[in-house]
């Protein structure tokens, strides 16, 4: 019987894993499919269809699934037909929540995202309601290897980048929005392809929660991002030492 239920575990595992690799490669195909439509379906032509292309990349996409991505929304046929959203509101203890979303059905997509704010402890607001307490910044890392942090920090200045620093095991660059890609391109002549660059929010003040707030901002942003419409979901949360280790255990 034990060897029985751990088989029965690994094949649930994998399908969770299988199930969850599945969304990441829709929300992906989404971001290829409105970037190919913004420009020119060649990535060296279009700034954004590059940045979406290493994010396929970051979840193992295969190649000729992008490629296949990239023929389908350049076709004349079309196919789906996404547009940009963006809510804002407010969650558990007061945190400031900003979600970015491709849709095809702007109704649906905002009744979902509502319904889940609603459901745990949240409440949506208006449009620009919460966003005035982030910036608005270009993001791109690169693995350490690549070069020591006094050479990332000098190449990342010339290149019009704002700040460098060492996050969660990368280097990581921050620039003005409208620097990204000129940024992301003149690190890329030295140091080759970056791991990421990608527009972010990022907060300016944030809310410290205890463990039981914790849970309830984390539940919410679970449910969000698990909505087939959400591309990302930034918080100004901060998590205590001791209370990442709770969550975490």
């Amino acid at each position: 019987m034990a060897g029985h239920s751990q088989f029965k575990n690994i094949m649930h595992r994998k399908g969770a894993q299988d199930a969850k690799r599945a969304k990441q490669f829709g929300k992906v195909i989404r971001e290829i499919t409105v970037a190919t439509r913004s420009g020119l379906p060649d990535p060296a032509m279009n700034p954004r269809l590059r940045a979406a292309i290493i994010a396929a990349r970051e979840v193992n996409m295969p190649k000729d699934t992008v490629e296949r991505a990239i023929r389908k929304a350049s076709g004349a046929a079309g196919g789906d037909d996404y547009e940009e959203v963006r809510y804002e509101g407010y969650g558990p203890a007061g945190v400031a929540i900003i979600v970015e979303g491709l849709t095809d059905n702007r109704n649906r997509t905002a009744s979902e995202v509502r319904a889940a704010f609603s459901k745990h402890g949240g409440s949506m607001g208006e449009a620009n309601s919460v966003s005035f307490m982030f910036q608005r910044l270009g993001v791109v890392t690169y693995p350490l290897d690549v070069a020591n942090e006094d050479e990332m920090l000098e190449a990342a200045i010339e290149a019009g980048a704002d700040n460098v620093e060492v996050v969660d095991g990368f280097h990581e660059i921050t620039s003005s929005m409208e620097a990204l890609f000129t940024v992301r391109d003149e690190l890329e002549k030295r140091f080759g392809e970056a791991r990421s660059a990608k527009l972010d929010w990022r907060p300016e003040t944030t809310v410290s929660l205890d463990e039981d707030k914790a849970r309830s901002v984390l539940k919410l942003i679970d449910v969000l991002d698990e909505n087939d419409d959400v591309q990302a979901v930034y918080a100004n949360f901060d998590l205590p030492d001791e209370v990442a280790e709770a969550l975490s255990a």
